[in-house]
């Protein structure tokens, strides 16, 4: 589960490389054991050559010393961290790797993003350590997976068979709360699906009793013989 700190940082640097005019795609899983890249960004110039760039998102020491691999395979390779990190880890980053700190807005203000990037410390360009042809080819299949995700959620709950809508609500009936003290939403879900059956049966009864004039109505017309 990623925290709000790293889901603010993701959330900048996606802007930040789409306003450089890179597309971007986070958490791309890369062949020949070259782990994860927390977020790889792709530019194409006018003679259709390609710039890679990683970048490796890092909110705490701890997570600056994780074991898992550094997935610097790109052309130019930056760290994303907080500004007391950078402090802490400056020494230790490698030469060629790049940094950008990530400075979080005030609470209060009205802005979209949670924060903005500067560049701490510029990388150098390296050749990749793997080929394009593959970056290219999990940049997609990572570009294919966000598009599922968000039409996923476009659909919402009408992709799933009532079957597994119930299979999912029985699942979660033992966290019924007898004290009270927690609120129990297989009841308020029992109970907002009573509520919308009566508001549609009141809705069908005024639209019964409509007809039901309009017929009256043509009924009498017809016995006066206006009709």
């Amino acid at each position: 589960m990623k925290t709000k700190l790293t889901l603010a940082l993701e959330q900048t640097l996606y802007a930040y490389c789409s306003e450089k005019g890179y597309s971007a795609v986070e958490e791309v899983a890369l062949a020949d054991d070259f782990g994860i890249v927390d977020m790889l960004a792709l530019r194409t110039d006018e003679q259709q050559q390609q710039e890679w760039r990683c970048y490796e998102l890092k909110i705490s020491k701890a997570d600056f010393h994780s074991t898992a691999r550094l997935s610097f395979v790109g052309h130019y390779n930056y760290f994303v961290l907080t500004a007391p990190l950078y402090t802490q880890v400056a020494a230790e980053i490698p030469a060629h790797v790049g940094v950008l700190v990530f400075h979080p807005f005030k609470k209060g203000l009205e802005v979209a993003l949670p924060g903005y990037l500067t560049v701490a410390k510029a990388a150098r360009r390296q050749e990749l350590a793997t080929t394009a042809a593959t970056l290219t080819t999990h940049f997609m299949l990572a570009l294919a997976r966000e598009a599922d995700k968000f039409k996923r959620a476009n659909i919402g709950l009408a992709a799933y068979s009532t079957e597994r809508l119930y299979a999912e609500l029985r699942k979660r009936g033992h966290h019924y709360d007898p004290s009270g003290l927690t609120p129990n939403y297989y009841e308020q879900f029992i109970k907002d699906v009573r509520a919308d059956a009566v508001e549609q049966l009141k809705a069908e009864l005024v639209a019964t009793e409509a007809d039901y004039q309009q017929l009256l109505r043509r009924y009498h017309q017809v016995k006066a013989g206006n009709l």
